[in-house]
Order: structure tokens, then C-alpha cells, then sequence
């Protein structure tokens, strides 16, 4: 590792070096209309305007070393006119309505980085990280803008399984991630069991991803926010596209119904269920080699195996502008998981047996939402949203002759109010009341012998938040301070929860962000490592309940410094996340603490570090991320703590892409050090036919490493009808990686060595029209 931080530190300081000079000038207001030509002319852009809108505007000149998005988004932020890129080169120029004030009312928060990373991904002074998918380019690997992987190539965010279900955010498991679609809180997130993102990326258009430092708005969740949506305003005109990639196909369709209502919609189905390419056999590989339906029986011989699995997702969203001060959104979504499997066996006395076994995993939900400017300066909304997840199998074990039927479903049915009110120019004020009822279900149902189980529970949430957003008059200090306080129905617990942001700019380029909050969660998953929806499917979500399963809390704080001149970025945050009150069998244990039930805690500290530098059409970054992730459980282990099934010591990710014109490509190294597991003393079972271990996760899985590469080629068919041809390469080197190690008795009852395996090289081909 000493080699490798070498080379981190020699990489940072090699183009540090290129890029020490800067330089600020301070002039006095100048005629917009001059500023405009001289951007015309430096970033080769062309404006169009009615002269009389612009021509009595002063401002202050701008940065050279602004990019094109920083100067529209300044200009949006500073006149009262909308700068808008209708392509490439041309940006028109229109005086905001009411309904505009309405969508960036108490909008004071400002990008302050453009293209972190890539192009289409920027940071906010709250800390936050946006991705908009229509002004994405590419990343390594990618050859859509897929939103789960995407927010993947940011600092301290990871899966450790390569599952986009299992997205890993400083040291947290996935169930502690808030994922909001639409408002609507989402408990499936990815098709293929995680190996895909479930969200259709050419309508989900902006991404907001939070690590620290949440608006008040948002809780029941103690690590990240993910909050995804569609296109927000009218475009009146019609836009389509479709396409396909060696899993699915999809399309997508922008209908305007008025000139005050537009329909969006999209769907996606796979064909994996009529056809089988390579990428298939990499992803069924990966997700079922070692469920049950790559395991033999040992006193029958399998003689069929006929298995059949598809996907799809749909969403509508309905778009109304009722007047200029009012809006009405409505949207509609569902996705599935879809498995069935036969198998024919023949037994010591050659008699024929058949089974039929399912999994299905499915999720709906609808939102509506209704905004209106009171005033210039107050704005209410209101939501109401519906959330339904369902998770069902039926197992068919024919080597015990049992059959298992399963069910974990979740209801969740919410409502919230935002009142926000602008002060004054610099100062605004948000607060708001949240109600949520959720209900979860758990069923089994077992023959031989016979046992039925039905265990449901409701908790109701009330939360009240406030926060106030700051702004120094130079803009270069922002101050967000901010509370939450939650009411748990059924547990009678009342917490309060404050958050807090500042950002402030010093000696031109460099900028200070320090972030907290205090975060609470009643609802998490568990792992059942012996009721596993056929090994596929290890987690079910369950409620808090006061008991075994107590309300789940965390606290977390970093401060972090940036630098930001001449298409240089580099910096550093250092972070302390704490989560209380989590339980052994949440944690997908493996080893001696499989069938304890104990509740304890995790500490995670940590440093992010990035340096990333774009040389026109090329842009090359490199991210290093070094925590400490460690358990203290009170009986399991007493005081003495040890790491986290999940911690990696040390992640780095190294890019390069370029983003032509017509041709994108982009290559990526990923590296980190092996994921903690716990081996056993010996590999003899002891006279109580149980497995004697070693210190729990005192043994780490070599190094994983893998590269992959992608690259997107755009084509114009005919006037207003454009195509893009994909190709990537996931895993080019097909290097072996262990992601999960684990050890189980076989049929002798000897102890066998089980190791989880990453994706192999797998290729995936795509091709898209746009109209």
C-alpha cells in the first residue's frame, strides 16, 4: 500500500504544480449586453434575446476561468431572466414568470463546483452532489446514465458486492440509505437482484445525493439521501427515443396534452426470458451460482433445470400548470423482479420427480404533488405519496419434500406540507410537517412439518422541521442551520435531530464546508441467512419495535477543504459517522455470531480525498478514500470492538474519459482492500459437529481490482432524429475478485470453504434513437 500512496501523493503534486498561478480582477459594472459578446466569443456560444430585456442590465464582469455552466447559472442567479442551452452552442434568453420565481423560489443554494467528476455532475455550497442525467457525458463502464451507479464513482460511495441494491455510503448498509423517486420512498432499488438500477435513466433527470449535512426535510434514514426526479417543467414539444442493450429494451415519450399540461412517460422490459446473450450469463452467474439453483441435491440427480426470469419498470408523470403561481404533479410507477424455475429429479429407485418454485419481487407506488406561490416571497406545497413493496417465493425442496412459501411486504403511505418563505435577499426560511404510516408483513408458511407464521406491524410517524438558509452579501459565505423533530407512535419516543451546513470561500479558490446532523431510522432490514429466498434474497425489512429491534441512531460530522482554478479541483474531508442500535441479524453475519441476537453500534472515521483535472474535451480524476469501520456489540463481544463486515481500509478509483462531439469514451481503474471475514481455527469439525472460529473478522479477502471501459458513438439519421451506439466492457482483464467469504458443511459433514465471486468480463452492446 506504502507504493501505491506514494504514487497518489506524486499524482496530486505532478498537477498542482501545472496549475499554481491565478489571478482576480475587480471592475466595475458593465452593460450585459457587452458581457454577452464577449462570452459569444470566448466559449464560441450564440445568444438569442429580444434586445429590450437586456439592455438596461448592469452586473459585474465575470471570471475567465468560468465555464460555460457557471456563467449561465451566475446570470440565472443574478438578473431576473432565464438562460437556458438549447444545444451545444445556443442559449436563449427569456424574463422569468411567476411560475418561474415558483420553481427557484428559495432556490438560494448555489452550484459551487461544475462538472465534479464529469460533465453533468456538480456540488452545491449545502454539500450535496446533483447529477443531471440530459447533461451527463459518460463514466467508465457506463453506456447509459444509470442513476445508481453513477453517484458510485463519488468519494466514500461503493458497493461491496457490486450490487446497485447494496450501495455502501461511508461504512452505512444500504436498508440506511433514504432513496426517494418522485417523493416516493423506494424499498426495492435495482433489477436483476441488485445487479441494475430499477430507474429509468433518460426520464429521471436530476439526482440529488446527500452524505452529510441533510436538509431538515428529510429523515427516517441514518446515512445517505438519494432523491430522484423526473423532468419538472413543460417543454411543449414532443420528444421520444428508444433503444436497447443486450438485457432489455426500453423506450421513453414527452407528449404535450396543452399548452399547461404535458405527459412523460417510460417503460423498460427485458428479453432475457426469449433470449440469452453474454451479459446474461455474466449476471446470472453472479447473482445464482451459489443459491439453490446451481446446488444438486445429494440423494437425487438432477436431471432438467429450466429457469425463466425477466424485468420490467413503468413510470407516467403527469405535469398541469394551472395558473402562473401554481403547479400540479402527478406520478405513477411499478417494477418487478420476475423468477420461476422447474426442475425434474430422479431418485435411488428411478422415480420421476418435478418441482415448480418462484420468486418475485415487485414494487408500485404514486405521488401528487401541489405547489403554489402565495407572494413573490412565500411559497406552500404539498404531497401525498403511496409506497407498496412485495417480496414472495414459493420454494419447492424436494430433497427434504418441503415446500416453503415466503412473504416480506412493506406499505408506506405518506403526506408532508413545505411552507418556504424568502426574507430577504439573503436569507430564507424553510419548515414543514411530515406524517407516515408504514406497515410491514412477514408470512411463512412451511410443510413438513407444518408451520404458519403471520407477523404484521404499523409504526405512524409525525415530524416537524425549520431550517434557515444564509447567504454573506459577497455570496461567499453560506450558512444552512436546521432541525427535525420526530414523534414515533408506537415506540412513544420524541427525538430531535439538528443539521447544519456551512460553506465559505477564502483566498479566491479554496473553499471551507463543514457538515452535521443528528439522523434516526425505524425501519431496517435483517438478514436470515437460513430463510433466504432461495439464497438470492437474504434481506427482509422489519420495524422497530422497542425490543430486539430498537430505534436505529446515528451522528456524523466532517469538515473538508477545496481547491477549484483552471479545471483543477483537489480536495480533502475528514469524517466521524457513529450508528447506534444496530442488531446482530442485520449485519449478515457468517460466522460465530450467525444465530446471536445482540444490539450494538459502529464507528466509522474517515478521510475522502479527490483530485480531478479536465483539459478540454479530456477529463482524468483520481479519488482515494481511507476509514475505519469497527462493531461493539454489548454481549457478543463485550468492549472490545472489531471490524465491520463491510469495511474497507483503503478505496481507489482512477478515470480517464473524453467527451467529443460525436465520440465519448471513458476508461476506469477500481481498487480496494480485501472485505473482512472471520476463518476457522481449523478446518476439522469439533465433537459437537459445529464450526470452532477464529476472532470474528480477524481475516481480510485479498485485494479486488477491475477495470472497465466504455464508449458511446452519436450519429444524426435525419433532421431532428439522432442514434448513439454503446459498447462496454465491465471487468476487461476478467480478473477474479472474492467479494465474500464464508464456510459450511457439505454432504460428508466437512467443513467446505464457500467464496462469493465478482463479475466476470461482461460485454453489453446498446443502441438508441432519439426524436
Amino acid at each position: 500500500m506504502n507504493k501505491k500512496l506514494l504514487c497518489l501523493i506524486f499524482y496530486c503534486l505532478s498537477i498542482a504544480f501545472c496549475n499554481l498561478t491565478f489571478c482576480q480582477e475587480q471592475q466595475d459594472e458593465k452593460s450585459l449586453v457587452q458581457i454577452l459578446l464577449d462570452i459569444e466569443k470566448q466559449h464560441d456560444v450564440k445568444f438569442s434575446f429580444e434586445t429590450k430585456t437586456v439592455e438596461t442590465i448592469l452586473i459585474s464582469p465575470l471570471s475567465n476561468d468560468l465555464s460555460i455552466e457557471q456563467i449561465l447559472d451566475h446570470l440565472n442567479r443574478v438578473t431576473n431572466l432565464n438562460f437556458e442551452m438549447l444545444n451545444d452552442r445556443f442559449i436563449v434568453i427569456t424574463v422569468k414568470t411567476a411560475l418561474d420565481i415558483l420553481n427557484k423560489v428559495q432556490q438560494l443554494k448555489e452550484v459551487v463546483i461544475i462538472n465534479y467528476l464529469t460533465k453533468g455532475i456538480s456540488k452545491t455550497n449545502d454539500g450535496s452532489v446533483k447529477a443531471n442525467t440530459k447533461a451527463f457525458d459518460i463514466l467508465p463502464g457506463l453506456i447509459e446514465p444509470d442513476v445508481l451507479q453513477i453517484v458510485q464513482n463519488l468519494p466514500g460511495i461503493m458497493s461491496v458486492d457490486e450490487r446497485i441494491s447494496n450501495i455502501n455510503v461511508r461504512g452505512g448498509t444500504n436498508d440506511q440509505n433514504l432513496i426517494l423517486y418522485e417523493g416516493i420512498r423506494m424499498y426495492q432499488s435495482g433489477h436483476f437482484f441488485g445487479l441494475i438500477s430499477a430507474f429509468n435513466p433518460y426520464l429521471s433527470e436530476n439526482i440529488t445525493i446527500s452524505k452529510n449535512g441533510t436538509s431538515a426535510k428529510f429523515g427516517n434514514a441514518v446515512s445517505s439521501t438519494i432523491a430522484i426526479k423526473n423532468s419538472d417543467n413543460l417543454d411543449n414539444k414532443t420528444s421520444a427515443g428508444i433503444g436497447g442493450d443486450m438485457l432489455s429494451v426500453d423506450g421513453y415519450a414527452k407528449i404535450p396534452l396543452s399548452n399547461k399540461t404535458e405527459l412523460q412517460l417510460s417503460a423498460r422490459r427485458s428479453y432475457t426470458d426469449l433470449l440469452v446473450s453474454k451479459t446474461y450469463d455474466s449476471y446470472f452467474d453472479r447473482i445464482f451460482k451459489d443459491s439453490e439453483l446451481n446446488t444438486s441435491s445429494n440423494i437425487n440427480m438432477l436431471l432438467a433445470q429450466d429457469e425463466r426470469f425477466l424485468f420490467y419498470d413503468f413510470n407516467a408523470k403527469f405535469l398541469y400548470d394551472i395558473d402562473n403561481t401554481s403547479k400540479l404533479r402527478i406520478n405513477i410507477m411499478s417494477m418487478s423482479n420476475d423468477l420461476d424455475y422447474n426442475q425434474v429429479f430422479t431418485s435411488a429407485d428411478n422415480d420421476f420427480q418435478e418441482t415448480k418454485s418462484k420468486l418475485n419481487q415487485t414494487s408500485y407506488g404514486a405521488s401528487a404533488t401541489y405547489s403554489k406561490l402565495i407572494n413573490s416571497d412565500v411559497n406552500l406545497s404539498a404531497q401525498v405519496y403511496y409506497s407498496n413493496y412485495d417480496l414472495d417465493a414459493k420454494n419447492n425442496n424436494v430433497t427434504k419434500n418441503q415446500l416453503l412459501t415466503q412473504e416480506n411486504k412493506v406499505e408506506d403511505f405518506g403526506f408532508r406540507l413545505d411552507l418556504s418563505k424568502t426574507v430577504s435577499e439573503d436569507i430564507n426560511f424553510n419548515s414543514g410537517y411530515q406524517f407516515n404510516d408504514v406497515a410491514v408483513t412477514n408470512f411463512e408458511d412451511v410443510t413438513n412439518p407444518n408451520y404458519t407464521s403471520l407477523v404484521k406491524e404499523i409504526i405512524r410517524t409525525h415530524a416537524l422541521f425549520g431550517e434557515i438558509e444564509w447567504y454573506s452579501p459577497s455570496r461567499e459565505t453560506s450558512i444552512r442551520l436546521g432541525s427535525r423533530i420526530s414523534y414515533f407512535g408506537k415506540l412513544s419516543e420524541f427525538l430531535i435531530e439538528p443539521r447544519f451546513s456551512i460553506n465559505y470561500k477564502f483566498l479566491d479558490y479554496f473553499r471551507l464546508e463543514v457538515l452535521g446532523e443528528l439522523k434516526s431510522q425505524s425501519i431496517t432490514q435483517i438478514i436470515d441467512l437460513q430463510q433466504d429466498f432461495f439464497g438470492i434474497e437474504k434481506r427482509r425489512w422489519q420495524l422497530a419495535n422497542g425490543n430486539d429491534v430498537p430505534l436505529i441512531t446515528s451522528e456524523q460530522a466532517s469538515v473538508g477543504v477545496s481547491y477549484n482554478q483552471n479545471n483543477l479541483l483537489v480536495s480533502i474531508e475528514g469524517y466521524y459517522k457513529g450508528v447506534n442500535n444496530i442488531t446482530a441479524r442485520s449485519q449478515g453475519f457468517q460466522n460465530q455470531f450467525q444465530f446471536t441476537n445482540d444490539t450494538g453500534h459502529y464507528t466509522v472515521k474517515g478521510i475522502d480525498f479527490l483530485i480531478n483535472k479536465r483539459f478540454k474535451d479530456f477529463s482524468t480524476w483520481l479519488s482515494y478514500t481511507y476509514s475505519k469501520n469497527d462493531y461493539n456489540f454489548s454481549e457478543i463481544n463485550s468492549s472490545t470492538s472489531f471490524p465491520n463486515t463491510i469495511d474497507l481500509r483503503h478505496v481507489v478509483n482512477s478515470s480517464l474519459t473524453y467527451n467529443g462531439e460525436k465520440l465519448k469514451i471513458g476508461i476506469g481503474f477500481n481498487w480496494h482492500s480485501g472485505r473482512p471475514f472471520t476463518a476457522p481455527l481449523a478446518l476439522q469439525v469439533d465433537s459437537n459437529s459445529t464450526i470452532e472460529y477464529n476472532t470474528p473478522n480477524s481475516s481480510r479477502l485479498d485485494d479486488y481490482f477491475r477495470t472497465d471501459i466504455s464508449a458511446i458513438y452519436k450519429l444524426k439519421l435525419s433532421k431532428g432524429v439522432n442514434a448513439e451506439v454503446g459498447a462496454s466492457i465491465w471487468n476487461i482483464f476478467n480478473q477474479t475478485n472474492i467479494i465474500n467469504r464464508f464456510y459450511t458443511f457439505n454432504s460428508a459433514n466437512a467443513i467446505v470453504e464457500i467464496n462469493n465471486k465478482s463479475l466476470k468480463l461482461t460485454p453489453n452492446l446498446s443502441f438508441r434513437i432519439n426524436f
